[in-house]
């Protein structure tokens, strides 16, 4: 399956300020209908999965804008209604449809770090007890449990840890299902400093993950991660690196230059090499997904 790209570098690239603690939430505020927008060009980039403006949006950091809990759940149910809107006139519309697969929506889940707001989800090392971060993920759960997304997607989690208390609050939700993808510092080890190897091995007896796999990492570790991971679990694998340049969590910037590669064509690569979900995250957008689904599945075109 080809997954999205970004959602919130790409809102940027069509005007939004993203420059607030919300992050791309921010636009279930002020421009939900630039996000459909997006979802719906990454349908038609060829992405069989949408990813929804959820990353950041919990209930603390929507208190911290003065939004009530009310509110707050009203606006995350929203975000996975935009993207099963897009989806749904995208199958509608779509000409070219034969041989796609029907498109699902995933419920973004942001780990802890995420709501600091202080590039936390690339360090890990949270000053919180497993108690206090299961009390922190349960009610969005709740709510996202109950907004119609075929899964969850709990990304960019930096350690091991925090997968294993997700893993653990999905027995609470025994309809849903989840991947975990974990943002990792190297081709070895997850932002934390764990072993890539333990962490898959350590969720796959969870019935209720789906896949696993890293995101935000830079493309040039993902093919040792790859090769590390696939020995230990049976669960399918996921990836969706960034562009390969660095997040500085002050300056809320990304410098560097993007890596220099193929996106498309280094998906092939990770195919080889076990992956069965691709897409891209901070710094990719339609373009490279495109490259993606051209890659992986030579026929399709648009």
């Amino acid at each position: 399956m080809v997954l999205d790209g970004a959602l919130a570098t790409e809102l940027e690239k069509r005007g939004a300020n993203l420059r607030d603690p919300l992050w791309s939430a921010k636009c279930l505020i002020e421009q939900p209908d630039l996000i459909r927008e997006v979802h719906l060009d990454y349908f038609r980039a060829g992405a069989d999965v949408a990813t929804t403006a959820t990353y950041q949006a919990s209930f603390e950091a929507f208190a911290r804008r003065g939004i009530q809990p009310q509110e707050a759940a009203r606006l995350m149910h929203g975000a996975v209604a935009l993207a099963i809107d897009a989806r749904d006139e995208f199958w509608a519309f779509e000409p070219n449809r034969a041989g796609r697969l029907w498109p699902l929506v995933a419920a973004s889940i942001g780990p802890y770090g995420a709501m600091l707001a202080d590039g936390s989800e690339y360090r890990g090392r949270y000053a919180l007890d497993d108690v206090a971060l299961a009390d922190f993920h349960r009610p969005r759960l709740a709510v996202l449990a109950d907004a119609g997304a075929d899964l969850l997607a709990c990304e960019t989690l930096p350690c091991l840890r925090e997968a294993q208390v997700l893993a653990s609050l999905l027995r609470e939700f025994p309809r849903l299902c989840a991947w975990i993808s974990f943002s990792c510092r190297d081709g070895e080890r997850n932002s934390e400093g764990e072993d890539i190897r333990t962490c898959a091995a350590e969720l796959n007896r969870h019935p209720q993950i789906v896949a696993v796999g890293v995101n935000c990492t830079p493309p040039q570790c993902i093919t040792s991660l790859l090769r590390r991971m696939r020995g230990e679990t049976d669960k399918p694998l996921l990836v969706y690196p960034n562009s390969g340049e660095s997040y500085d969590a002050s300056s809320k910037q990304w410098h560097g230059d993007p890596a220099a590669l193929q996106y498309g064509e280094q998906a092939r690569l990770w195919h080889a090499e076990g992956a069965r979900l691709i897409g891209g995250c901070c710094r990719t957008g339609p373009a490279e997904i495109h490259s993606v689904k051209q890659c992986v599945h030579p026929a399709f075109s648009v």
